[in-house]
């Protein structure tokens, strides 16, 4: 498909008229302020929450109008997003490239260099990140669904973007998922670097029924936030380290498909995670707890049922700090902290494909204490969300004409 850039001028003209303050969450015919957001009927109605506002949250409403802009289109499944420090993002396309996008909308050529990916079901080329140094090395790490002996898995890779922005060179694998596994769902995979340096992966536990149990096994990747090194080798002050049978890499286990992670301003590590139907968790990441899946779950399985007898907590494992019933099918997220709605700040963005939103969690003593639905005149599967040198939210839509969208106040 032809990659377009659309003028901006007529584009926000257009979509201001078309968006206006129906992108900033709730119209007069939904919720009012104080009353859940969400209204549809939980899939599994008789399970309860484990404390006052772990679900349906109350609904908020940003006052200022809010419109988007399509600053480009005709990516095919983007992935990952990510800012670089001259304001021109990296976009990943999951088929397996990777793109240069500018702030005006123009798209680079396929950037050369990057490993062959699986590009079957949910895998491919997905987040992609760069380095803390950037400025000075020019370092990116990207995470792509890579072919093995037995099937695929998740890997992280590393790699210097050229100074003219068409090729990546010195690529090294800094970190592969074990076991392989033959399959097509499942992979995460979310990258962050926190402030120490050392940078997060997260890891799905590849769905099928004989690999869920591996969320729970030490000796597998499987269902898994990863910590390591930038150069792959592993932090000395890991959980696991020296415990027998336990891979050094493992930060927390339990994890159903985590595809978002976030580090807060004072350094916590968030993720978020897709359940099956119902279940949906924002989780407090910390080093070496156990977030329950497959033992303990919301929601219900696909095919209807309870998911183990449909236990909700457990001993020894933890409850996520927020969860969605019915689900919104969460991808990216981040942290606002831009200067254009400075009432948003300390909140988080997250991506909703299944909803085709971004909903706007707003954070009060680690719990969330409000929601609001962003972008929802788009109509199409947020898939990643990021914030602008100016404050404005960017995003890309997971479609085979995807978009790259910049949401910003209408006045």
């Amino acid at each position: 498909m032809r990659l377009t850039a659309l003028a901006a001028a007529a584009s926000a003209l257009a979509l201001a008229s078309a968006c206006g303050a129906q992108d900033g969450g709730p119209t007069a015919a939904s919720p009012q302020a104080g009353a859940p957001l969400e209204t549809r009927p939980a899939n599994a109605p008789d399970q309860q929450p484990a404390f006052p506002g772990q679900t349906r949250a109350p609904a908020v409403r940003t006052e200022r109008a809010l419109a988007h802009t399509v600053v480009a289109s005709g990516l095919v499944e983007p992935w990952g997003l990510a800012l670089l420090p001259d304001g021109r993002w990296l976009v990943t396309e999951r088929p397996g490239r990777l793109r240069i996008v500018t702030a005006e909308g123009a798209v680079s050529e396929p950037v050369a260099g990057l490993p062959a990916v699986d590009a079957r079901g949910q895998g491919g080329l997905l987040d992609v990140i760069p380095g803390p140094d950037f400025a000075d090395d020019r370092m990116i790490w990207w995470s792509y669904a890579e072919p093995r002996d037995g099937g695929n898995a998740t890997s992280v890779a590393r790699g210097r973007l050229s100074e003219d922005g068409t090729r990546v060179e010195n690529v090294q694998v800094v970190f592969r998922a074990l076991p392989a596994y033959d399959g097509d769902k499942h992979y995460g995979s979310s990258l962050a670097f926190a402030p120490d340096g050392t940078l997060f992966v997260t890891l799905g536990e590849r769905s099928d029924a004989p690999m869920r149990p591996q969320a729970q096994d030490l000796g597998s990747h499987m269902g898994k936030t990863i910590r390591i090194n930038a150069d792959g080798s592993v932090p000395r002050d890991n959980p696991f380290v020296g415990r027998e049978g336990a891979l050094p890499e493992i930060w927390s286990l339990g994890h159903r498909n985590v595809q978002g992670i976030a580090i807060a301003p004072d350094g916590a590590v968030w993720t978020i995670e897709h359940g099956t139907r119902g279940g949906d968790e924002l989780n407090l990441d910390r080093a070496g707890l156990n977030y329950g899946w497959p033992d303990v779950a919301y929601g219900v399985e696909y095919r209807g049922g309870p998911i183990n007898e449909g236990v909700t907590a457990r001993e020894g494992t933890e409850q996520p700090v927020y969860y969605w019933d019915p689900v919104i099918a969460p991808g990216g997220m981040t942290f606002y902290d831009g200067a254009m709605f400075p009432e948003w700040r300390g909140n988080l963005l997250a991506a909703a494909l299944k909803e085709k939103h971004i909903a706007r969690l707003v954070l009060e003593n680690g719990r969330v204490a409000g929601e609001e639905r962003l972008l929802t005149d788009l109509g199409e599967r947020v898939r990643d969300v990021a914030v602008g040198p100016d404050g404005a939210v960017w995003a890309i839509t997971d479609e085979q004409n995807g978009k790259l969208v910049r949401l910003a106040a209408a006045d």
